[in-house]
């Protein structure tokens, strides 16, 4: 490794990781620094979109790893406390590919391990404590006794990015402060791994939050819950694992899933998230920049997080080749980072405000039951949401005020 590495990047993620595989493969040194040993299961989302899919087929990995980390699901129901119930195929039922639960215990290996295919050094074990930007330099990371010098530091270590601190540029989430808590579990229903009969995902709106369950590989399924403001001190003197089984219970039984997940036997241990999502003033400046949920994230509920994160790292691939000069055009560091941060805003602005406009319908009860019924009631409305939330059409669909006014009127 020379003295001055090109790019080093705080986390190895699906976001870090992916993006140090596009660099290295276009002739750039990149270092990766994780503070974890080895990987661990942490609170995070494995539900997605096709969307998701094909940017990780972009990203480099063959068809046949693909297939054997993602479990096809072929819609997310939406259940409201009143009974209604919308069923979103993201595009699944016109011909598209369906919905997927991602293996995370093998995605993101599988993605460090193309990143070291491609030459890039990843350090685990490796705390970044501190980080020195110079808008004209090179920057320096501390690690334990240990400094390292790069020309540009990535952020791609979730809300709360040690990089995005030291830039000024975090934050607080518009939203109140939610918990996230994650965990799989053992899914004995007869169809759990059969491709032919997969089934649904489920979002059920609960009490001040909601639950997502959704079917992964080698028969388990995914629990993930946010809670509301309401939940924080039951929490704390309940724990975890108390907590969960109240938000579960709440959760119905359903003809087509009869499973009390509240007895259903866990995995590893439940993970979280506190405070639950985040934003930041800017995403890139002389120097550094944010991918990932570093770069901001709202919300899991629309499932955007993996395929923001990988749509990230293309748009800061591009960049972060202008701010080295490995582009034929002439590019300094401020004007690269200018068009990253521009790119990202410009990408998921619509997004951004789709999510607000329905964790604004979440935050009215009886706003949010109305709604969800007239989804459940029309076909083409459901099928319109369903794809703006999985990121196959442009999510300014769903604020187009004829699509509202559709939504909304009695």
């Amino acid at each position: 490794m020379s003295q001055v590495v090109d790019v080093a990047i705080v986390g190895a993620g699906p976001a870090g990781t992916t993006l140090a595989a596009a660099l290295a493969s276009r002739g750039i040194e990149v270092l990766v620094l994780e503070r974890a040993p080895a990987w661990q299961w942490r609170a995070g989302g494995v539900f997605t979109s096709p969307a998701a899919m094909r940017a990780l087929e972009r990203a480099g990995l063959e068809h046949e790893v693909l297939d054997a980390i993602a479990r096809p699901i072929p819609a997310m129901r939406l259940e409201t406390p009143g009974g209604a119930v919308a069923r979103l195929t993201y595009g699944a039922d016109r011909g598209g590919p369906s919905a997927v639960g991602l293996d995370r215990s093998r995605l993101d290996p599988e993605l460090e391990a193309l990143a070291r295919d491609r030459g890039v050094a990843i350090r685990r074990g490796a705390r970044v404590s501190a980080v020195k930007l110079d808008p004209n330099g090179v920057v320096t990371l501390g690690v334990r006794e240990e400094s390292i010098r790069a020309r540009i530091v990535v952020g791609a270590d979730g809300s709360g990015s040690v990089v995005a601190r030291a830039a000024g540029v975090a934050r607080s989430a518009r939203l109140p402060p939610r918990i996230g808590l994650t965990w799989h579990v053992v899914d004995p229903r007869p169809a759990a791994d059969a491709p032919d009969a997969a089934p649904d995902a489920r979002l059920a709106v609960i009490r001040d939050g909601y639950v997502g369950l959704a079917p992964v590989p080698a028969g388990r399924l995914n629990i993930g819950i946010v809670l509301g403001p309401s939940w924080r001190a039951g929490l704390a003197r309940d724990g975890a694992a108390v907590t969960t089984r109240r938000a579960l219970a709440m959760v119905p039984t359903t003809a087509d899933d009869p499973i009390a997940w509240t007895e259903a036997i866990p995995c590893e241990r439940i993970a979280g998230a506190v405070p639950l999502g985040g934003r930041v003033a800017r995403r890139a400046g002389p120097g550094w920049f944010l991918v990932g949920d570093a770069a901001g994230f709202l919300d899991p509920f629309t499932g955007e997080g993996l395929h923001r994160a990988l749509v990230s790292t293309e748009l800061a691939t591009t960049a972060i080749q202008a701010a080295l000069g490995r582009t034929d055009g002439r590019t300094d560091r401020a004007t690269a980072a200018a068009a990253y941060d521009r790119a990202m805003r410009r990408r998921f602005a619509s997004k951004d405000a789709v999510s607000l406009l329905v964790q604004s319908f979440l935050a009215r009860p009886r706003l949010f039951e109305y709604a969800a019924r007239r989804l459940a009631d029309r076909p083409d409305l459901r099928a319109t949401m369903g794809l703006v939330m999985g990121d196959l059409v442009p999510a300014s669909r769903g604020l187009d005020p004829r699509f509202l006014a559709a939504l909304l009127a009695p």
